[in-house]
């Protein structure tokens, strides 16, 4: 592979593995950095490229690393949470308060609330207020559609943590949203 090829890439690519870091991590900056660093490791690995898949593939799973890497970097920097008292959502048997039990969020058969703009943007918001563990433990399971295995792996934590972290991230999604949706 040659400089030129390089070149090539770049400009062919870059517009697209932009939009798919953008969708991945909100954060037009960042994004553009993966981008950067996906090029700069496939510069580095260009020997490596024998072909055998297209470069748009080979590049998209260089950027789907460092997308992982990202992740696995913030998880590990992040000062651990303190522990908050859950017990504001349930009563000492185990029910829920009565002012706290979830709300019926259906609205009709025809809308969707992720179809909604502003809903998406709230959405947003209350996943990027959750301590980056369970934030990202929440985008990797449900926006990149990671399994459970996968995730403990690329996070290094046990099962029954991230099982522990999804709920926890769950109920505090639920009352982010409702108090900046339904209120």
């Amino acid at each position: 592979m040659t400089t030129n090829q390089l070149t090539t890439w770049v400009e062919t690519y870059t517009t697209d593995l932009y939009k798919w870091a953008l969708h991945k991590v909100s954060n037009s900056e960042l994004a553009k950095d993966l981008v950067q660093d996906t090029f700069l490791s496939a510069a580095e690995k260009m020997s490596t490229f024998k072909g055998e898949s297209s470069p748009k593939t080979w590049l998209f799973s260089i950027l789907n690393h460092k997308i992982i890497d990202h992740y696995r970097e913030k998880v590990l920097q992040t000062v651990p949470f303190e522990d908050q008292s859950f017990s504001k959502f349930f009563e000492h048997d185990g029910g829920w308060q009565e002012q706290r039990k979830p709300n019926d969020w259906h609205i009709d058969d025809e809308t969707h609330l992720l179809d909604d703009p502003e809903f998406q943007q709230i959405l947003k918001k209350c996943i990027d207020s959750l301590p980056e563990k369970w934030s990202t433990s929440i985008k990797l399971k449900y926006l990149m559609e990671k399994n459970g295995e996968e995730i403990c792996q690329e996070l290094g934590i046990t099962p029954s943590n991230f099982w522990q972290i999804v709920h926890r991230a769950k109920l505090q999604l639920r009352d982010c949203v409702e108090k900046n949706w339904y209120n």
